[in-house]
């Protein structure tokens, strides 16, 4: 697993019913981590081992909309990863043709009111369909998947692109570690828990 992974970002329309068909299928309960007030958004969180997790992303039915489409089916938004200097990344990502955006602060309200605050890189859209990471840094907040005590097995994490030796070119800029094959926009991995496997892609 690449070093730098911090979490995959698995979007759906409707989260509760992901959060459901995820455990059924794995054996692994995701945990409600909160709701994103910036963006209309709620997730829930499984451990994939070590600092990694994945998160199930889906509109807050309780905010007055959403600026993620979720649109289509289930699938893999993007990825993120850790880097030591979250400035100097978005610096090397840009010289690299890959735009992540400013760096700047984010948060979430947990269900039991308290406020977890990170920074992370914002761009309009995600680069290269998401294919491309973005980058986040926690700071003191300790990480979401060090609070977990289930964790899952994330197995062949990989990605296509049209643009796969521009995709190519970003991602060894960030020093992050994805296999990138020629192919339509996509990301895909499978997470597998002590029932069985649940496809993310």
């Amino acid at each position: 697993m690449d070093q730098l992974l911090d979490h995959l970002v698995y979007g759906t329309p409707d989260l509760l019913g992901a959060v459901e068909r995820f455990a059924a299928a794995t054996g692994l309960q995701p945990v409600e981590g909160g709701r994103h007030p910036q963006w209309g958004t709620r997730n829930f969180l499984v451990g994939l081992g070590g600092t990694t997790y994945l998160e199930l992303l889906g509109p807050d039915l309780d905010a007055p909309s959403s600026i993620v489409d979720f649109t289509g089916t289930d699938r893999l938004l993007t990825w993120a990863i850790h880097p030591a200097d979250l400035e100097a990344a978005v610096v090397a990502a840009r010289a690299a043709g890959a735009e992540l955006g400013e760096v700047g602060p984010m948060s979430r309200s947990t269900p039991t009111g308290e406020t977890v605050s990170w920074r992370v890189s914002r761009a309009a859209q995600w680069p290269y369909d998401g294919v491309v990471p973005f980058v986040i840094d926690w700071g003191t907040t300790p990480r979401p998947a060090t609070t977990m005590t289930d964790a899952g097995e994330l197995l062949g994490f990989r990605g296509s692109h049209p643009q796969a030796t521009e995709v190519r070119a970003a991602l060894a800029a960030l020093g992050a570690d994805l296999e990138v094959t020629e192919g339509p926009p996509a990301l895909t991995a499978t997470v597998r828990g002590p029932r069985g496997e649940f496809p993310l892609g």
